[in-house]
């Protein structure tokens, strides 16, 4: 059921909720530096060394402990450089190290969604419009229903068996979504823009097919066949793992989905207010959290997207307060309660009904001043779907790199004091 973000509060307590968000990530933006840079090489060292193992093992993945060890190593270098590394190096988190391998103007992930397909439809689209019906295209990812605000179709009612098709096969789901078939069906995308994003996209596939399918099992000689194997069941692990994580941001019962009404005069303490009751959190150790991406702290992900996502921990505690303080719901559990949650929330809307948006009364003066976000992704929304071609414009825009410089551990790196 959706309702209208913080309806409880007035115009004063939401502005004071920006203020206050506001001075906390400027707060943690400032204090940004060595050990943070030192966090993040040695996940990608971490990472590497993973992915070695695991591609050595599977020279000789004849022998079952080798196959084993080669599924084991290989899935989990797969699960940190798409989560931990990749989501949020293209978020922007590192950019201030000016560190072109960690940047997001020149970052490319290893699955078969391109980086600019994925910085459009998730930092763009998803985060400027998290939870809204009709606007978030992760919302059900357009062939899921997910809250009784999204008319039923027959359809639907399998969705709990196709569920378990994408999560499987995640990275082509993804790859496929990226694209936005629907809107080049609705006339808002061009031919031409759409060939174009297939030509890339049959790029990248063709590339990381060749690697994990092809140049690997050749040079494993006989092991060949159980190297395609291991890297396929090390494919899938990764894929059913994100999929796992990224749908229990959203689904578990308190993500509150919105209605474009509840966005309409949205200011900026209304967009961080949508953020945390659109959001859920998933309790658990270090493991988790590394495995994760970190995105067990939804939540802070999501009014924080471009803080680097090893200061979510220490972010955490103090956005939880704040929640009780303007009794904003602040959701979290352990994985297996949210994915329980998440798995019934597809279940039970896979049939008709279903509850429906609850507009509630708020304060007049809270509609005064638009979110500068919002309103600006409304403009080229519109813009866009006048000339029927959505702007190559929506994606990040490359960002000229500084020139390459030592970034060995001895290097001191600062950031930034303010956004």
């Amino acid at each position: 059921m959706s309702v209208t973000p913080g309806a409880h509060l007035t115009k004063a307590e939401v502005d004071a909720l920006g203020v206050e968000l506001d001075a906390l990530h400027d707060e943690i933006r400032a204090d940004l530096g060595q050990r943070d840079a030192d966090y993040i090489r040695k996940v990608v060292d971490a990472q590497h060394k993973l992915e070695l193992g695991g591609r050595l093992t599977g020279l000789f993945s004849i022998l079952p402990p080798m196959w084993l060890a080669s599924v084991t190593m290989l899935s989990s270098a797969k699960i940190i450089a798409d989560m931990e590394i990749g989501h949020n190096v293209m978020h922007g988190q590192w950019d201030w190290m000016r560190d072109p391998s960690l940047h997001s103007s020149t970052f490319e992930w290893d699955t078969v969604s391109t980086s600019a397909h994925w910085k459009h439809t998730h930092n763009y689209l998803h985060h400027t419009y998290t939870n809204v019906i009709g606007k978030d295209r992760d919302l059900g990812y357009t062939v899921m229903r997910v809250s009784g605000d999204q008319p039923w179709k027959p359809v639907y009612l399998a969705q709990p068996l196709y569920n378990a098709l994408i999560a499987a096969t995640f990275e082509y789901s993804i790859a496929l979504y990226d694209l936005e078939f629907e809107e080049l069906v609705a006339g808002n995308l061009s031919v031409r823009e759409y060939t174009g994003r297939m030509v890339t996209m049959w790029q990248k596939i063709l590339k990381q097919g060749a690697k994990d399918y092809v140049v690997w099992p050749l040079l494993s000689g006989i092991s060949a066949p159980t190297t395609i194997a291991a890297n396929i069941s090390a494919n899938v692990i990764r894929n059913v793992w994100a999929h796992t994580i990224i749908f229990c941001g959203h689904f578990p019962d308190g993500g509150g989905t919105f209605t474009e009404d509840d966005i309409a005069g949205e200011t900026r303490g209304e967009w961080y207010l949508r953020q945390m009751e659109g959001s859920c959190n998933i309790s658990g150790g270090e493991l988790l959290h590394l495995m994760s991406g970190n995105l067990s702290y939804q939540i802070e992900h999501h009014i924080f997207p471009d803080l680097p996502s090893n200061r979510y921990k220490e972010i955490a505690p103090r956005v939880q307060e704040i929640c009780e303080r303007y009794g904003i719901e602040y959701s979290t559990g352990p994985l297996w309660k949210q994915y329980g949650q998440t798995v019934k929330r597809i279940v039970r809307f896979a049939f008709p009904g279903g509850a429906k948006s609850e507009q509630r009364e708020v304060d007049p003066e809270r509609t005064s001043q638009r979110n500068p976000r919002v309103q600006e992704a409304a403009d080229a929304q519109d813009r866009r779907k006048a000339r029927g071609v959505r702007a190559a414009g929506a994606r990040q825009a490359p960002v000229k790199v500084a020139a390459a410089r030592d970034t060995s551990r001895s290097t001191t790196v600062s950031a930034p004091a303010s956004r």
